[in-house]
C-alpha cells in the first residue's frame, strides 16, 4: 500500500433563478425518489457505478458492495440527510419484470444550510442516456424545495466525463482540494 493524494475540485451551482425542469430520459426508465425501502438498490447503483473508477481508489468503499451498503446506511441517517433530493434511476428490463437499479444521487446540508452532492453515479451500461443530467435536476430541485439557495459537490479531477456534465449543468469550480487515500499496487 502506498499514500497516494488525489487531486479533486469542489464546485457550486446557484440555484437563484435556475429552471431546474428535469429532461425526458428514454423509455423503460424511471426516477424514484427517495423511499426506506430503496436503500439496497442505491447501495447496488452506487457500487456498480463506482467499483471500476477512479472514485473506488480515492474511496475504498466504493470498491465493494458491503462498503456502499455501510455508505448509503451512514448518508441516511445524517441529521442533514435531505430525502427530496435523493433519487434512483431504475431501468425497467427487456422484459419489464427485472428492474435494474441503474443510477443514484443523494443530497445532504450541512449545520450551516449548504447543500451537497453526495455520490452522482450511473452504471457504465446506462451511461451516454441522459440519467447523470436527470437525476442531477431532481436532486436539485429538492435542494430548492428544502430552501438551500446553493449546492456544492466535489469530483476527482481525473474524472473528465463528470466534470463536463457539471459544468454544462451550472457547476462552477471554487477550489482545488487534495484526497490522501491509501492505494494497493500490484
Amino acid at each position: 500500500m502506498a499514500l497516494t493524494y488525489f487531486k479533486r475540485y469542489r464546485m457550486e451551482i446557484d440555484l437563484g433563478g435556475r429552471d431546474l425542469t428535469p429532461p425526458g430520459i428514454p423509455p423503460g426508465y424511471r426516477l424514484l425518489p427517495w423511499d426506506p425501502s430503496l436503500l439496497e438498490a442505491h447501495a447496488q447503483a452506487k457500487y456498480y457505478s463506482f467499483r471500476e473508477e477512479i472514485d473506488a481508489n480515492v474511496f475504498p468503499c466504493f470498491a465493494d458492495l458491503s462498503g456502499c451498503q455501510r455508505l448509503m446506511t451512514e448518508i441516511a441517517r445524517k441529521p442533514g440527510f435531505l430525502p427530496e433530493a435523493t433519487w434512483l434511476a431504475v431501468w425497467n428490463g427487456r422484459d419489464g419484470k427485472r428492474p435494474e437499479a441503474c443510477g443514484t444521487v443523494q443530497g445532504v446540508k450541512d449545520r450551516s444550510g449548504v447543500g451537497y452532492i453526495q455520490n452522482l453515479g450511473i452504471t457504465p451500461a446506462h451511461r451516454g442516456q441522459g440519467l447523470g443530467s436527470a437525476l442531477m435536476f431532481k436532486a436539485l430541485h429538492g435542494f430548492r424545495q428544502a430552501g438551500l439557495s446553493s449546492v456544492s459537490l466535489e469530483v476527482t479531477a481525473d474524472n473528465s466525463g463528470a466534470i463536463r456534465l457539471y459544468r454544462r449543468l451550472g457547476f462552477r469550480i471554487l477550489k482545488t482540494v487534495f484526497k490522501a487515500a491509501e492505494v494497493a499496487y500490484t
